[in-house]
């Protein structure tokens, strides 16, 4: 069996000690790059499964790599950032990498956002008709929402909402996302709209609207929609 192989892009010697062993354990190979140069060059000549991205590279912003990989590729992209980075990890998002690890990190979520975005990308071109999320069925095919059988009636608006997280299923998508794509361009910044539709929305379909399981924040950064 192939293992898939995995791109630490991160200058920091001890992160790279860090993940190649522990990747490896979780059955990966590991190719290593230290700077946004010679990632860019690994991707085209090794052909990873997904790349592991530190924004603060030393020859080039991070968020260069990302606009220039996806001029040609559409490779998985995990950021790694630290927390007071907050603007640039939505840049990031913006720019088309598929989700993010704040420093410090666990193995085991890194692995399960790796396993997401490898599993997004293979199902892209064939989008789920079904999804569910805690009980909750939302059927794209037919614009149905239901628990249990019951529909559950959405506005327009809230349905264009969840439709949204529900084909980034498992990544978080950014508010400028969110807005431009159910509001148009115009209100990117209007936050507003987006944080009560988003209430309106967990009241429908959460079981505890005031511990959402199902639509979840991102602090500062958008909303994830957590499937099953």
């Amino acid at each position: 069996m192939t293992l898939a192989r995995i791109l630490v892009v991160d200058d920091e010697p001890q992160i790279r000690r860090f993940l190649r062993p522990a990747l490896a354990a979780a059955g990966y190979d590991v190719i290593e790059a230290e700077n946004g140069a010679d990632a860019l060059k690994a991707v085209a000549t090794a052909a990873p499964d997904a790349v592991i991205l530190d924004l603060g590279l030393p020859d080039m912003d991070g968020k260069d790599v990302i606009a220039s990989l996806r001029g040609w590729s559409t490779i998985p992209i995990i950021i790694l950032s630290a927390r007071d980075r907050e603007a640039e990890k939505i840049a990031a998002l913006d720019l088309g990498a598929d989700d993010y690890i704040e420093k410090p990190f666990g193995i085991g979520e890194l692995t399960a956002r790796i396993r997401t975005a490898m599993r997004h990308r293979v199902d892209a071109s064939k989008a789920p008709s079904l999804v569910n999320a805690d009980g909750l069925v939302i059927d794209v095919v037919q614009r149905i929402v239901s628990r249990n059988g019951q529909s559950i009636r959405l506005t327009p608006k809230e349905y264009d909402l969840l439709a949204l997280l529900s084909h980034h299923a498992g990544r978080v998508v950014t508010h400028r996302t969110l807005l431009t794509s159910v509001w148009g361009p115009a209100h990117e910044e209007d936050l507003h709209y987006l944080r009560v539709f988003i209430g309106q929305l967990r009241q429908k379909i959460e079981k505890d609207p005031a511990q959402p399981k199902i639509v979840q924040t991102e602090p500062g950064v958008g909303y994830r929609l957590v499937g099953d």
